[in-house]
């Protein structure tokens, strides 16, 4: 696809609390399509703070959860206690709740030898669990960093290039992180992209520009075949609009 064939349809919540709520009914109706279809949904989530309220209130939504796949979008390299840990993040919020703890959770295997290793790991398990070339999630959950990544594909990254793998090293913030990569993410049957504060204003504006470089903002990478869709809060998409 070339930059600018990605769709956009841009959605904005008056404030962060609207948003959770938006996002959770999102996701919750996007396994509940899935299962319809089905016998098995996965689904990949992002880790950060913007989600988090999102993933409790998705927590108490009673749908067959036995039967979802929750998988991570990308993890940093660190042990699944670790306060930076994405894993931690889901488990003390959506894996909490009653009833999204029967969910079947598949951690990023970060206690191997080297983050080399987790990334073979984690592609092995990938390929098990989503049928494909590449792998083809249900739903795909994304954030916005202010640098315009997502998942771990930051600008100026070798992680961004790949596309003869469905997992990756990537390197951001000072940390070796396992991510998807960009034709597992573009290759989702929905894409959400989730984007919060006064701070994200800047790249999602450049998101959504069609003539904006995939270099400078890797989230442009994301081009699936169905549009984006792009839940804001009022603070990040201020004076915004999808491009028709």
């Amino acid at each position: 696809m070339s930059p600018s064939s990605a769709r956009y349809k841009l959605e904005v919540a008056p404030g962060p609390e609207d948003l959770a709520r938006r996002a959770a009914q999102r996701i919750a109706t996007a396994i509940d399509l899935a299962l319809d279809e089905r016998d098995r949904c996965q689904i990949a989530l992002s880790g950060g703070t913007t989600p988090a309220a999102a993933y409790r209130l998705l927590g108490q939504e009673h749908l067959p959860w036995d039967r979802v796949d929750v998988l991570l979008g990308d993890e940093r390299w660190v042990p699944a206690s670790d306060p930076a840990s994405n894993a931690r993040l889901l488990a003390e919020t959506l894996l909490a709740q009653e009833p999204a703890r029967q969910a079947r959770f598949h951690p990023v295997p970060t206690d191997l030898d080297s983050p080399t290793a987790s990334a073979h790991a984690f592609e092995a398990l990938v390929r098990r669990l989503c049928p494909g070339d590449p792998p083809v999630f249900d739903l795909m959950l994304l954030g916005l960093g202010d640098d315009g990544h997502t998942a771990s594909l930051f600008p100026g990254s070798t992680a961004t290039t790949v596309r003869d793998r469905a997992v990756t090293v990537g390197q951001g913030k000072g940390l070796d992180r396992i991510t998807l990569t960009a034709p597992v993410l573009s290759a989702a049957r929905q894409v959400i992209v989730l984007v919060s504060g006064t701070g994200k204003r800047q790249a999602l504006e450049r998101l959504l520009d069609p003539a904006e470089s995939p270099e400078r903002t890797p989230a442009r990478l994301v081009q699936p075949r169905s549009p984006v869709l792009v839940l804001a809060d009022a603070a990040a998409a201020a004076g915004l609009t999808a491009p028709a």
